[in-house]
């Protein structure tokens, strides 16, 4: 004996939709979804972050912009050393001072010669020419200006002496002031050139972030795109089994904020594996009421 079996149908319009649902279905996942369209993108240094970088990279303004100036001041260091020690006024000695020492000297050996003719002319007058005191007064004239001579030739060197020992310890102090000097330099310049690296810096990235922003939108808006015929036909299958059933339709977007494209293939793939499965079902008769 035959046995029958009863099925109650869905409307026709309801079949119309299903068919029409897994034809868009079958349709919209033919072609891969393009997701290089809404792939991350890294804005690119912006002008003022390239120029901090070419300023630190750049010998000699940012990383060891203190070096010259510290090479500098060695150098002055050597110089200062140089003019110190014993024979450090040598060089700062006139070229001169022997010509006037011999000058002053010749003009003070005739005038002595002058004093000895007047030590004759005076014994002449007393009657002692040639005498034994006239010999006295001359040896005791030549001692006193032979003291005379050679207290004034010391006198001379000296102030040569000290002259150029001021001008060298002068020197001296100039080369070593140089040297500080420099060494003031290389802490200076350094956070100078760190203020317009931070500067240039901080002013490009804020444009950097402008521009990471803009490209975040454009990949926003691609991303939307792409998933807006998913999310109508996701909505087309939540209203269609509502019809179906009987049953309100409930309906849950598959777009979050910002999801990685992996994350975007994994929640095409479900919805499209969902939307396969529902029509699977209807085709097997499983979707229809007995």
């Amino acid at each position: 004996m035959a046995v029958q079996q009863t099925q109650a149908l869905p409307p026709q319009y309801v079949e119309d939709l299903q068919k029409d649902l897994g034809t868009q279905l079958t349709a919209l996942t033919a072609a891969p979804l393009a997701t290089d369209k809404f792939a991350p993108k890294v804005a690119g240094q912006d002008a003022a972050q390239q120029a901090a970088y070419g300023i630190a990279t750049t010998p000699g303004m940012g990383i060891g912009a203190f070096q010259p100036y510290i090479t500098q001041a060695g150098a002055y260091d050597t110089a200062a050393a140089g003019l110190s020690g014993a024979g450090a006024y040598q060089p700062f000695m006139s070229p001169y001072q022997q010509d006037v020492i011999d000058a002053t000297l010749a003009e003070y050996d005739s005038q002595a010669a002058q004093g000895l003719a007047g030590i004759g002319q005076q014994a002449a007058m007393s009657g002692n020419l040639g005498g034994g005191r006239e010999g006295v007064m001359r040896s005791q004239y030549q001692n006193k200006s032979d003291m005379n001579r050679a207290l004034l030739q010391s006198g001379l060197l000296q102030q040569g002496f000290t002259q150029a020992n001021q001008l060298g310890n002068q020197a001296f102090n100039q080369q070593m002031q140089l040297g500080q000097n420099q060494q003031g330099l290389a802490s200076q310049v350094p956070g100078l050139y760190g203020q317009d690296i931070g500067t240039l810096g901080s002013a490009g990235a804020i444009q950097q972030a402008q521009e990471q922003a803009q490209l975040d939108a454009t990949r926003e808006q691609n991303r939307l795109r792409a998933y807006e015929p998913y999310e109508r036909l996701g909505f087309q299958q939540s209203g269609i089994a509502s019809i179906a059933s009987g049953a309100p339709g409930q309906y849950q977007s598959m777009v979050t904020p910002n999801p990685t494209p992996l994350q975007n293939a994994l929640g095409i793939a479900g919805v499209a594996g969902g939307l396969m499965t529902g029509y699977g079902d209807y085709l097997t008769g499983r979707g229809r009421v007995a």
